[in-house]
């Protein structure tokens, strides 16, 4: 039981403080750090999930989980199935596997969905838009103020026409390096995972807060490359059309967080914050990569040999 538990808590352990570190001011100065630490969080949760599962179903097999799970490798590998396990392990099997499908199942999902999007505005925006020459710029004869780009091979950064009237010249410049730095970074992978995580489990409200606070993270590390903050903090206030489906838009997420960052700008991060943001993202991934690559630390196998000549090394 205690291997279960201690699996079951690694799961849940990050997911605890995930509605603290969405609120907490210091991932404004350190976005980068923070989204690290987001995808460590996230990425733990999901596999102590299915470490859990894994720990409970060869719990029976050996009473040390590394053990246990060579003892099952190797019964599966001779044809002894799932011999000497109940149905309340093979239960806790299928809960891993399931939990491993479901989120690939979505996670397949949303990349299809992305793509189709992407692939339907480049057209819409190929269509309806003016290519201005000699640069990445397309322009929409609408009056609505909108600047988004469409990320992915061949992508586009697209300017309304009202955008262009309203805005001042050092306002356009900040807006177009913000969509510029959205396109080079391919954020839209980066929130591909988050996205999923929201879909495949819209009932858990870790899921949906961090797909928020992701996205705002992202829009704030594009911030960064404005070289001049108040112009692209003036363009925020006046551009509040999010993107359509498919792009990403400079307006999409957390405008007031972001416009009270651009304002105060001149708070300097502290180096060491971030160090020690990474550091904690490595420590709360260690647990469940810990746990799944036990099994095969454990054991000596001669290099020529077969999984079924490998014996528990003496040293543990």
């Amino acid at each position: 039981m205690t291997p279960w538990l201690l699996s079951a808590l690694v799961a849940l352990l990050p997911m605890s403080f995930a509605s603290r570190l969405a609120k907490a001011e210091w991932t404004w100065r350190h976005p980068r750090a923070a989204l690290a630490l987001w995808q460590a969080v996230a990425l733990s949760a999901g596999l102590g999930v299915i470490t859990a599962g894994l720990v409970a179903a060869v719990a029976p097999l050996d009473a040390v989980f590394p053990h246990g799970m060579h003892t099952f490798v190797r019964q599966l590998a001779w044809g002894h199935g799932f011999h000497g396990l109940g149905w309340a392990e093979f239960a806790a099997l299928a809960w891993s596997a399931g939990v491993l499908v479901w989120l690939t199942a979505h996670t397949a999902r949303a990349a299809v969905v992305a793509l189709a999007e992407r692939r339907r505005q480049r057209l819409l925006v190929d269509v309806a838009a003016e290519h201005l020459p000699d640069s990445d710029v397309y322009v929409l004869p609408s009056a609505r103020r909108l600047a988004y780009c469409v990320p992915g091979a061949g992508g586009r950064v697209v300017l309304s026409q009202g955008a262009i009237d309203s805005l001042s010249t050092a306002e356009l410049q900040a807006v177009l390096r913000h969509e510029r730095a959205h396109a080079k970074g391919r954020h839209d992978l980066v929130l591909l995972p988050f996205v999923a995580l929201a879909k495949a489990f819209a009932w858990l409200p870790f899921a949906r807060t961090a797909r928020q606070a992701v996205a705002v993270l992202l829009e704030m590390i594009a911030d960064d490359h404005a070289r001049d903050p108040i112009p692209l903090a003036r363009a925020l206030v006046a551009m509040t059309a999010p993107a359509p489906a498919g792009g990403l838009g400079v307006a999409d997420a957390g405008v007031v967080e972001r416009v009270r960052r651009l304002l105060a700008r001149g708070r300097q991060a502290v180096w060491w914050v971030s160090v020690l943001v990474y550091s904690s993202a490595l420590l709360v991934l260690s647990g469940p990569v810990a746990v799944l690559v036990a099994p095969w630390l454990v054991w000596d196998c001669h290099p020529s040999a077969d999984l079924l000549t490998c014996v528990p090394d003496s040293r543990t």
